[in-house]
């Protein structure tokens, strides 16, 4: 057989094939059954409502579990029956689910409230200085140290209390000036010439302002004029009362004035860092009321308030640094101690808030189901505010008070909703197809 033949047979029966398929579509159907026809079976009259065949058969409890036949699903329970009429007055994007289907996958609902929002927000805080508070004691004048009062670190001064003594030749020559001032000022007080007069009181002066300028108290000098008697060395005293952080000096040592001395912190008052993430700022706020708790003190917490918030964030941990003021009368508050800190945010009042469930955040948006009753659920997007972190969003744009949104279940339902457009697009495409061939056949028929 060569290849002609071959074509004109496979023409033949492809024409055959044609005419056969072109007569039966062309034969109209009886309106009544036949008396030797079998009575018509429930099922081929169909499972819906309407007497029509269903769509598929869908597993209750697996909406991915299709079948185009009534059977059990892989849990042994009878398939659903999905009809065309289930989509028939729904507007589009509107999903409709049988009440079975429903209450296998245990959907519940909620109403849109107002609701007053507060939130707690919980970091781990550190205690620090009170910067305000810290004193660093330097000398004015060259020189060596003498004695040490204030002998180490650690140690309580109070105000006033010395410190330390220093040796300096500076010192010693300025006393001796105000003495000579003192004399000239005594041999020149009842001269004619008022220019004598005046030149012994600058003179004297002088020289007390420049011990004065070095630090020197006021008692000491009017002590060097009234005794006459020169000190080798200059006491320094504590500026203010605390305890020494910071102890650089030692007995002998020469010192200069650019050397810190002394760094003296007053504990009554201290500071206390936390990290605040940058999605929990929009809660802080400076005023706000903090509780701090220590782990070695338990049942105990310190009372404080926020005072300032950094007006930048850590790069490597993304967090903003918010400072604390604790009144700390006792000291039981020690700087470098780790910290549980609570800020006490300022409440929401009458804010429109879903419950955190009900929100299906999709990448690109925020989705909810709104229930419109008899199996009909509407995704709708919505602008989400501030997060309580206890459960409860805020909503900004989207819903109105009173609606019915699905508070559980709301993934089943939009994995059902993807699957009923998927298979409507699918039945779409078949019957397309179907038409499409109908009418080329018809065409060779012809």
């Amino acid at each position: 057989m060569n290849a002609k033949q071959g074509f004109g047979i496979g023409s033949a029966l492809t024409l055959a094939l044609a005419v056969g398929w072109f007569g039966k579509g062309l034969q109209t159907p009886s309106s009544e059954p036949s008396p030797d026809a079998a009575p018509r079976s429930d099922a081929a009259e169909g499972s819906c409502p309407d007497g029509t065949q269903p769509l598929y058969w869908v597993a209750p409890m697996d909406p991915n579990f299709i079948r185009d036949e009534p059977g059990k699903s892989p849990m042994g329970m009878d398939l659903i029956p999905k009809c065309s009429s289930d989509t028939v007055g729904s507007t589009a994007g509107q999903v409709k689910i049988d009440a079975t289907v429903l209450q296998n996958i245990g959907v519940r609902t909620e109403r849109v409230e107002r609701r007053n929002l507060q939130r707690m927000i919980r970091s781990a805080g550190r205690v620090d200085y009170d910067e305000r508070q810290v004193s660093h004691v330097h000398t004015k004048v060259q020189g060596w140290v003498e004695k040490l009062y204030a002998e180490y670190e650690g140690q309580r001064v109070e105000r006033g209390q010395p410190l330390l003594e220093i040796y300096s030749p500076e010192l010693v020559s300025t006393q001796e000036e105000i003495l000579i001032a003192v004399r000239y000022r005594e041999e020149t007080k009842d001269s004619p010439f008022m220019d004598v007069r005046h030149g012994g009181v600058s003179l004297l002066a002088a020289a007390k302002q420049r011990l004065a300028l070095w630090d020197v108290p006021e008692r000491d000098i009017e002590r060097l004029i009234e005794t006459g008697e020169t000190r080798k060395t200059l006491t320094l005293y504590a500026p203010s009362g605390g305890v020494v952080t910071h102890l650089m000096v030692r007995e002998g040592m020469e010192v200069a004035p650019n050397t810190n001395l002394y760094t003296i912190a007053d504990l009554s008052r201290v500071w206390v860092y936390a990290n605040i993430y940058e999605y929990e700022l929009p809660w802080v706020e400076v005023g706000q009321r903090a509780i701090v708790e220590i782990s070695y003190l338990p049942g105990q917490s310190f009372e404080g308030t926020v005072t300032h918030i950094d007006p930048f964030l850590d790069p490597k941990t993304r967090t903003a640094r918010v400072r604390l003021e604790h009144a700390n009368p006792k000291g039981l508050l020690k700087p470098e101690m780790f910290a549980n800190v609570s800020i006490l945010a300022s409440a929401r009042n009458d804010a429109l808030a879903i419950s955190e469930e009900a929100l299906i955040r999709s990448g690109r948006r925020n989705l909810v189901f709104i229930a419109l009753g008899e199996g009909r659920f509407e995704p709708r997007a919505v602008e989400v505010g501030i997060e309580t972190g206890d459960g409860w969003i805020e909503i900004s744009d989207g819903l109105a008070e009173g609606e019915v949104i699905v508070s559980s279940g709301q993934f089943l339902i939009d994995s059902e909703s993807k699957l009923q457009e998927s298979l409507q697009k699918f039945l779409s495409h078949q019957e397309k197809n179907e038409h499409e061939q109908h009418d080329m056949m018809m065409d060779m028929g012809n």
